[in-house]
């Protein structure tokens, strides 16, 4: 009988808490750019009784990207994607920020689902910033979403002109991703399969104390303390949504994007939180 198997791709906070809720009696297979972070992780959950695997990858190469999920299908059943991956704009040039957060989830998305058993479910992790800008319009939004990868980064919309600063190409490329999981949601139902995305908030992780730190940090205390719920939230809170997501009890959840924010962009939305 063929293992199942739980692909998470970026081991920072939120992937290693879905690791860690979802990995047990399946064979993890952990891929990370950074080669140190990946060896530290693998220690930890083998350390605690979790059968690992792992692969450095870079979700802006599609070789690497497509190499991982051979990887993962020689290992058994692939059961579970987690795909968490990304820059944020205090780390990174527009183009590696397009290159990751946006051409890396669909290089993803489009390797995977070749590979995913029946059954099986795929996470993308995106962000609150991808409901933060105005609608980009009808025929933006089909570009984004059905777009093959080799000819995305020359759609009008994601060239320099129109791209001002990094925060304002993190905020696309996360609407990007909600768009672009509800255009391969069709793709992955074909295999018996289903893709969905989340868009945390203000998740107390080692990124977001980075952008706490940042000239950006008061923006983010600003939206924290208006919020409804008035706090950062955990890297737990988005594992048990993405327990939900990746388990059978959500099989008619298939191309959706679930905001979990604390109540930030409803307070924006209400003009209690300036953009």
């Amino acid at each position: 009988m063929q293992s199942n198997v739980l692909v998470i791709i970026g081991v920072g906070g939120i992937g290693m808490a879905i690791a860690k809720r979802e990995g047990a009696g399946k064979i993890v297979l952990l891929a990370d750019i950074n080669e140190k972070n990946l060896t530290e992780a693998a220690r930890d959950l083998v350390d605690t009784g979790y059968a690992v695997e792992t692969q450095q990858v870079d979700v802006a190469s599609q070789s690497s990207v497509e190499s991982l999920a051979a990887k993962a299908s020689t290992l058994g059943n692939v059961l579970q994607v987690v795909n968490t991956a990304g820059l944020s704009p205090n780390m990174a040039s527009v183009t590696k920020l397009l290159e990751v957060d946006l051409l890396g989830a669909v290089y993803v998305l489009e390797s995977f689902v070749n590979v995913i058993a029946e059954g099986g479910s795929c996470i993308h992790i995106s962000s609150i910033a991808g409901h933060m800008i105005p609608a980009l319009g009808a025929d933006t939004d089909k570009a984004l979403a059905v777009t093959p990868a080799n000819e995305l980064l020359n759609l009008p919309v994601l060239q320099p002109e129109n791209v001002p600063n990094t925060t304002f190409a993190y905020c696309l490329s996360k609407r990007a991703n909600h768009l672009r999981i509800q255009a391969e949601s069709l793709k992955w139902a074909e295999r018996g399969a289903r893709v969905n995305s989340i868009s945390p908030g203000i998740i107390l992780t080692a990124l977001a104390k980075h952008e706490l730190d940042s000239p950006i940090g008061d923006g983010y205390r600003a939206m924290i303390q208006n919020s409804g719920a008035k706090r950062v939230g955990t890297v737990d809170e988005v594992a048990s949504l993405a327990h939900y997501l990746l388990g059978p009890d959500s099989g008619f959840v298939t191309g959706s994007d679930f905001l979990i924010d604390g109540g930030v962009i409803a307070a924006m939305k209400l003009g209690k939180i300036a953009l």
